[in-house]
């Protein structure tokens, strides 16, 4: 493969347009273009990155027993009303009517599709287990999409479904596919945690996330180091505090507050803690206000707070609404006189005497006793887990990292098998419903996790199993000796199995240097005079180490051995 030849358009500059590190450098080296937003033309490079990775994904699929299919991009409306998630959906379904004036959508999963082909195909207890999966372009609709492939509407995804006759079975069928999981981000050869995780619109009663660690990653995983417990904070259960409850201690009591309506200048007025500040943030959960209260120095955990109130759609209140429905403005929000339904944290019940906002401008109420004075709102877990907090299966000490979500693997139960019919026939003709699993891997988004991993300065370092190339050989000049040896090695490595680019291009060493490492390519051979004059190449890693000077007749040897030993692909 020669540079020249490959459509390569690296670039010196960062976009301006690139938020992440992974967006900037897939950009840089030329892997992807934008095409409208949250939509990308992948170009040679990245594809290759792309297609390593789906690769290991298919291997460890098929070995784990699931079978290959394609279902359409494209699916009736009817399925998804069917399946009540038409509307449950949300905004992220792409909606769209064709000529004849019959509603569909882009498909962001396919529940619905598999289900509908089962239903019409299995019949009997014999027919099962079964796990079908396929690797194919999904769309969501995202609000704003961000961070390139990382946040994109169009995306790549390995998505699988089992299918079992009862829950023990299906059990099975889950550790099947989590052991699979484990092998792919292993081969993979990227740092990752396995951790709780919320459903979300997917459903079901139980699932885990597979999250690949990096600084940069957006999501908060909370994990205890004194057992194995580790979750997604949007799951993570915070423990009820043990002990007696305080008693109230004053009476509620207006007081003025002016100019003071965030937690800080509030709690610096009246002279308290933010601890013992109760904010009240308004959400419309499907168009209906509530009200939720945490302690000043917490966050709501929005996941928590939409299960509870079974909304399809939980989103912020805009400042108007907050209006309209307490009638002050916002930063005065207080649980009062509202005429919505109220959700407490658990913890505000170990507060004798809480400052909260009296739906007024500059002001607030002092002295408000949660049992005493909002007997009506219901107290459950409703804020993010924090540091100090037990953890919530032996009692340890919880410890936090960033991760990027790249996997997730569900147990469905019936909830699409009761909701599209599909049954079997059990040893005794008894019609019962098929229960499900279903399984997802992010593959277009684990090239931008593996890079928020892996970078550094110069830009890319990638694991050997998923690099564009493996190896990159750079000739120091374009004519002569130089030259006719680096396409030799060039054209022998190919034949020895390990994919190498050849940069054919008359430029600086300098420049090749630099995008080599820009592209995260592991390993170069570097072709000169003055090596070759000692029958000598020169060989580098791109994730440090010295350079080393090999014998010419070892050099493809070398790389293919180190190749095979990294678990670098040849495509």
């Amino acid at each position: 493969m020669r540079f020249s030849q490959t459509l390569i358009p690296t670039m010196k500059e960062t976009p301006s347009e690139a938020e992440v590190i992974s967006h900037q450098l897939m950009l840089r080296a030329g892997f992807i273009r934008k095409l409208a937003a949250g939509i990308y033309t992948w170009l040679p490079m990245g594809l290759r990155v792309l297609r390593k990775v789906e690769r290991i994904v298919r291997n460890e699929m098929d070995r784990a027993g699931a079978r290959e299919l394609l279902m359409p991009g494209v699916q009736p409306a009817d399925l998804w009303q069917e399946s009540g998630r038409w509307e449950h959906y949300g905004r992220e379904l792409l909606r769209f009517k064709d000529r004849h004036d019959h509603d569909f959508c882009l498909a962001p999963t396919h529940e619905e599709v598999i289900t509908d082909l089962v239903r019409h195909e299995i019949r009997s207890y014999r027919d099962m287990p079964l796990n079908l999966y396929q690797i194919q372009t999904k769309f969501r609709d995202e609000i704003r999409p961000r961070f390139g492939v990382m946040r994109a509407r169009e995306f790549l995804m390995k998505d699988a479904y089992s299918f079992d006759v009862d829950e023990e079975t299906s059990a099975t069928s889950y550790r099947t596919m989590y052991a699979a999981y484990k092998a792919v981000f292993d081969r993979l050869g990227l740092r990752y945690s396995v951790v709780e995780a919320d459903s979300g619109a997917i459903g079901g009663s139980f699932s885990h996330e597979f999250m690949v660690l990096a600084e940069t990653g957006e999501d908060d995983i909370a994990s205890c180091g004194s057992c194995d417990f580790a979750a997604n904070v949007e799951k993570a259960p915070v423990a009820p505090r043990q002990g007696q409850a305080p008693a109230p201690v004053a009476q509620v009591t207006e007081v003025a507050t002016p100019g003071a309506h965030t937690v800080e200048q509030v709690a610096a007025f009246l002279k308290v803690a933010p601890a013992d500040i109760a904010k009240t943030m308004i959400y419309l959960a499907d168009g209906q206000p509530v009200a939720a209260m945490v302690r000043g120095d917490r966050e709501v955990n929005e996941v928590k707070l939409k299960n509870m109130t079974g909304a399809a759609e939980l989103v912020l209140a805009s400042p108007a609404a907050i209006v309209e429905t307490t009638g002050g403005p916002v930063g005065f929000s207080g649980p009062l006189g509202l005429n919505m339904p109220v959700y407490a944290d658990q913890e505000l019940a170990f507060s004798a005497a809480l400052v909260v906002g009296a739906n007024k401008k500059d002001t607030h109420l002092t002295g408000l006793h949660i049992t005493r004075d909002l007997p009506q709102a219901r107290q459950a877990d409703l804020r993010n887990a924090a540091l100090g907090d037990p953890c919530p299966r032996c009692g340890g000490e919880i410890s936090f990292a960033r991760g990027i979500e790249v996997g997730h693997v569900f147990r469905l139960g019936t909830k699409y098998s009761d909701a599209l019919g599909a049954t079997y026939l059990d040893a005794e003709g008894q019609a019962k419903p098929i229960v499900m699993g279903c399984y997802g891997i992010g593959v277009s988004r684990i090239v931008a996790a593996a890079i928020e991993q892996g970078h550094d300065e110069n830009g890319i370092i990638f694991p050997l199993a998923i690099a564009p190339v493996t190896v990159a050989v750079l000739p120091m000049a374009v004519d002569g000796e130089v030259w006719e040896t680096a396409k030799r090695l060039h054209d022998e490595l190919w034949e020895a199995g390990v994919d190498a680019l050849l940069d054919d291009r008359d430029l600086r060493p300098g420049v090749k240097f630099k995008d080599s490492d820009l592209m995260g390519t592991p390993l170069k051979l570097v072709v000169g005079k003055k090596g070759l004059a000692e029958g000598k190449v020169e060989f580098k890693l791109r994730n440090g180490g010295q350079v080393e000077m090999l014998p010419l007749a070892e050099a493809v040897e070398h790389v293919r051995r180190l190749a095979r030993e990294g678990g670098a692909q040849f495509i």
